[in-house]
């Protein structure tokens, strides 16, 4: 599917922050068409210098008041990104957080065998950067407001090499439904989004990831993968006050049809 070229203004008014833009493929681009498509302004972030010229055009696009470098494992960089937020808006509507990572030789190899400072850096990004994140935006968060994260199915079961982030994944969405419980008194809802397997640079670094895209589109309902507008606007909705009862899950985006072999 694509965004609608005429803007619903569902969102118009909210202001938030996506977080995990590396190029035109990736989760969080889907999202952020979709956030600024139904008349949100949104705050883009960059990993590093290498990946701001590929992710610079899309924040011009979206016309983003706000566009930062975040490494979530660099010190104070998260600080800095809540602070310009707090200085130029004063609020903050929504985060998404479409952000993992696992070195090399902690993801390619057994869970059994995994190196502890493989397992900390893929908790580290994975989920412990969502937690932080959760922290910085909730005084911003005055009126309420709405916390995304990405997941995906290897949490619940095995799937074959997701290894060490089927473990982080599962982490997170606990954290999840933690957060819900703790910040839901407040207005603030929590979300795990699991879109299904989609081709992006991510997912490129698990192994033999072509031919799970495969099993996930013959075993799926309609024969198709979802995009990342699929994805987008799925995310985009539940950020909508109508979906305001809606918290603490780990909500499909996928047709939630799932068997794996």
């Amino acid at each position: 599917m694509s965004i609608p070229t005429v803007k619903a203004k569902l969102l118009e008014g909210r202001k938030g922050l996506i977080v995990g833009i590396a190029n035109d493929r990736s989760i969080a681009w889907g999202c952020a068409r979709a956030f600024r498509a139904f008349g949100a302004e949104v705050a883009i972030t960059y990993l590093n210098d290498k990946a701001k010229p590929h992710v610079e055009p899309l924040a011009r696009e979206l016309e983003a008041p706000i566009f930062l470098p975040l490494d979530v494992a660099g010190p104070g960089q998260m600080e800095a990104v809540f602070e310009r937020i707090a200085e130029t808006w004063g609020e903050l509507d929504f985060v998404v957080h479409s952000i993992a990572f696992s070195p090399k030789e902690a993801l390619g190899g057994r869970v059994t065998d995994v190196p502890r400072d493989g397992f900390l850096t893929t908790m580290d990004i994975s989920c412990w950067s969502f937690i932080r994140m959760a922290q910085l935006a909730e005084p911003l968060m005055k009126r309420g407001g709405t916390l995304f994260t990405m997941t995906y199915y290897g949490s619940q079961v095995v799937v074959e090499n997701y290894n060490i982030m089927g473990v982080a994944k599962a982490a997170l969405e606990s954290a999840v439904r933690y957060m819900a419980a703790e910040l839901g008194p407040k207005g603030i809802r929590v979300h795990a989004i699991s879109p299904g397997a989609l081709a992006t640079r991510a997912a490129s670094g698990i192994p033999e990831f072509d031919a799970l895209l495969e099993k996930t589109k013959v075993k799926s309902p309609t024969r198709e993968l979802v995009d990342i507008d699929d994805v987008g606007v799925a995310t985009a909705f539940l950020a909508h006050d109508a979906a305001r009862l809606i918290t603490g899950q780990v909500l499909y985006v996928d047709g939630g049809y799932h068997i794996i072999d």
